[in-house]
């Protein structure tokens, strides 16, 4: 290397993300100050983004392992086992859920699309062929000036994406708060099918084998963005346009094609996609799983842009390009593919046995650093942390005067509110495989060729982990379960993306810890355990007009299977006369409800502690409703979650078109606890004439609670009360959960 004077100074560090501790830390690594190209790996390998520095040491906590979990958190996309495929083979559903938060509020259209092609590379990089796109999107207020144009363009480029690849999009959650005023939410999940023996990993063996680069060009765009990823964002935010990636759906596809092509070969040995980081990080963690070392040569990196530094090519964060190791001697079987589905195709270095990153430029080494120091022993912190002091219960609970015209009020509310003008601009039947889409209780995915399917479902209730980060990292992780149970599948294994904001400040770290303990909790109580994820840190804003700290968000993907998909269950109400039942014992429990906060105005601090979630009693209804269903005692089945009891029953008669007369001996004070509480492990059925003794009987075997609601009638929902009758027709309930995205996209 060349012994010219450092360029670093104090300023540069600081422009790099590393703090004066860290920079020291990497003068420890070295035993000498570094170029700016080293500087710039260090950063982005040291940044939050892609270390976890400060949440790793609680991440370990987690359970991961099952007898049906393959590969749990730490490759590309975790990995479960869905048992036999045609002809013999054995399948895995391979899935991960990623964020593109910082970039997708800068650059919406942009920063959403990029994010789904990010982790659809993450799941066909390990042999999967993407069956199926969700996402969980945090807007700010609707009334908030920049935030239709954000709406209109998350979602614009989560459609013309997903849909020019041609993977379906059919499900996911869209929520609103003045909390993501400065700092929306998008995340991305992908869900994909493999054959068993054809799993790909990412470590990089075989000193000599030839490193190769595939896919698009390394441009300009994206550099630092994992930088910026790892910082809050202020009033100069826009100015960091240039850190969000383009991207290109049409190239994409024909990656996915060239990479499964390629993969039905014996020629790969280790691939990685380049995501965050790019080059430096999908070269770095190959080696370092690897316990390799790399040497490439930076003149050998494809550019669709002059005069690039080995700098620039390292940190691009340019999209739809992948590093694969081959075996000796299949580079040019490999280049055919590649060529044939018009991609770049280069080799441009090898395997080492140094432990180093070794790069090369015009003939000089420009970077020789230890991988050790840029992943194993990259910071890790044990930040302080302040536990979320309990909230005292309501003061006093608000009376129901009219549930129906309550009801009506909530079904149009913009949580509620029918998200028809975005899922209308997602191709969700690309593919020909899916069953039920957004609308449902999760989504459900035929597996070509068997009569197996995936469900699949996104949570999360952030007004719950802000009441109590425990109780809602529990929910979070209890809703994709109910959800996934719901429509008959076996719920399997989780992902998650945790959406925080600055670890620095101890009382957000201890809404890290506690949501990381309750989810924990959940996933071991339920036997569901969580095989990938992603942690996004520091969506906070100092920007004049926006929001500071987002809630706490630790949105949940869950991935179920139905052996036969014939057994589904559905929402809608199916025909007249069915009686209809609650399932689970019902709490009254209207701490942080929609109810109070759409109703009344009591939202936050104020609303008092969120539904607590008793974990063994969920499991126990959950395993009763899914034996409900595949027995076909059911023909409708709907989990009970925001708006309680009066909003499911309404959704159901919405979906099928259906009313329902509801029956309840209550009055006064006793209302709203009785169809606005959100309790949990709530299930509203109904059964047919003929399967009612059976189901009776069932319910007795299993110890689960159930109580008749009512019946099912023509045209409206009625409230039959003690003291008095509630009616609303189904047509103003349809007109009003119509009418948000229509009004505020059209006004």
């Amino acid at each position: 290397m060349s012994d010219a004077p450092s360029p670093i100074t104090p300023e540069i560090v600081a422009a790099h993300g590393l703090s004066p501790d860290e920079y020291a830390n990497v003068l420890a690594a070295l035993g000498r100050e570094p170029n700016l190209v080293e500087l710039g790996i260090f950063s982005v390998m040291w940044s939050e983004h892609c270390s976890y520095k400060s949440s790793r040491i609680h991440l370990k906590k987690l359970p991961t392992e099952a007898p049906w979990v393959i590969c749990g958190p730490g490759e590309n996309a975790g990995v479960i086992d869905i048992g036999d495929g045609p002809d013999g083979t054995k399948l895995a559903a391979i899935f991960k859920m990623e964020s593109h938060n910082h970039p997708s509020y800068i650059e919406p259209y942009q920063g959403a699309a990029t994010g789904v092609g990010g982790i659809l590379r993450d799941v066909f990089t390990m042999g999967a062929r993407p069956v199926a796109n969700l996402n969980a999107l945090r807007f700010g207020r609707p009334d908030h000036p920049k935030m239709k144009h954000l709406v209109q363009g998350v979602v614009a480029g989560i459609g013309g994406y997903g849909n020019c690849v041609g993977v379906p999009t059919v499900g996911g959650e869209t929520n609103f708060h003045a909390a993501y005023d400065g700092n929306i939410l998008v995340n991305a999940m992908t869900v994909g099918v493999a054959d068993q023996a054809k799993i790909f990993y990412s470590a990089a063996s075989g000193i000599g084998n030839p490193i190769v680069y595939v896919g698009s060009k390394t441009g300009r765009d994206g550099i630092h963005g994992a930088t910026m990823a790892s910082a809050d964002f202020d009033e100069k935010s826009d100015e960091k346009r240039p850190t969000v990636q383009v991207g290109d759906p049409f190239t994409e596809k024909l990656l996915i094609e060239a990479c499964l092509e390629l993969m039905a070969t014996d020629a790969i040995v280790a691939i990685q996609d380049m995501g965050a980081a790019g080059l430096t990080s999908s070269s770095v963690e190959m080696a370092s799983k690897g316990g390799a070392g790399i040497r490439l040569n930076m003149n050998k990196v494809p550019c669709r842009e002059e005069g690039m530094t080995p700098y620039e090519m390292m940190l691009s964060e340019s999209q739809e390009r992948m590093l694969m190791v081959l075996a000796p001697g299949k580079e040019p079987m490999a280049e055919a593919i590649f060529k044939k589905w018009e991609l770049d195709f280069a080799v441009i270095g090898e395997v080492t046995d140094t432990g180093h990153m070794v790069l090369e430029f015009d003939g000089e080494v420009v970077c020789d650093l230890p991988l050790g120091p840029l992943a194993d022993d990259a910071p890790l912190y044990d930040r302080p942390h302040v536990p979320t002091p309990p909230l005292p219960p309501l003061a006093a609970v608000p009376v129901s005067t009219d549930p129906a015209a309550e009801l009506l009020k909530l079904i149009g509310c913009p949580d509620l509110a029918s998200r028809r003008w975005i899922y209308e601009q997602y191709d969700s039947q690309v593919g020909a495989n899916t069953l039920q889409k957004s609308g449902g209780d999760a989504a459900v995915v035929r597996i070509h060729g068997t009569q197996k399917a995936l469900a699949m479902s996104t949570d999360c209730t952030p007004r719950y982990c802000f009441a109590d980060p425990v109780e809602g990292g529990k929910q979070a992780v209890a809703e994709t379960w109910r959800n996934i149970t719901a429509v008959g599948g076996k719920p399997l294994a989780i992902t998650n993306c945790l959406n925080f904001a600055n670890p620095q400040r101890p009382e957000i770290m201890g809404q890290i810890v506690g949501a990381l303990e309750g989810m924990g909790d959940a996933c071991r109580a339920l036997d569901y355990p969580i095989v990938s994820g992603n942690v996004s840190l520091y969506n906070e804003s100092k920007a004049t007009g926006g929001g500071s700290a987002i809630l706490p968000t630790p949105a949940i993907g869950g991935v179920g299977l139905l052996e036969d998909h014939t057994k589904m269950a559905t929402i809608g109400f199916k025909d007249l006369g069915e009686i209809v039942f609650l399932v689970g014992e019902r709490q009254g429990q209207l701490g942080q409800s929609l109810w109070l906060r759409e109703i009344h105005g009591i939202e936050g601090k104020d609303a008092g502690p969120p539904p607590a979630v008793d974990l063994a009693a969920e499991k126990r209804t959950g395993d009763f409703i899914r034996d409900a269903i595949l027995a076909g005692l059911t023909s409708a089945v709907h989990d009970v979650s925001d708006g309680g009891v009066a909003v499911a029953v309404a959704e159901m008669a919405l979906a099928g078109g259906i009313g329902a007369l509801i029956e309840a001996d209550v009055s006064g004070a006793d209302v709203a606890p009785t169809f606005f509480a959100e309790d949990q492990g709530l299930y509203v059925v109904t059964v047919p004439d003929t399967a009612l003794i059976p189901f009776l009987h069932a319910s007795d075997e299993a110890g689960v609670f159930i109580d008749r609601l009512g019946r099912t009638i023509a045209n409206r929902v009625i409230f039959e009360l003690a003291e008095s009758d509630h009616s609303v027709t189904i047509a103003a309930l349809r007109a009003a959960n119509e009418a948000f995205f229509t009004d505020w996209m059209e006004g």
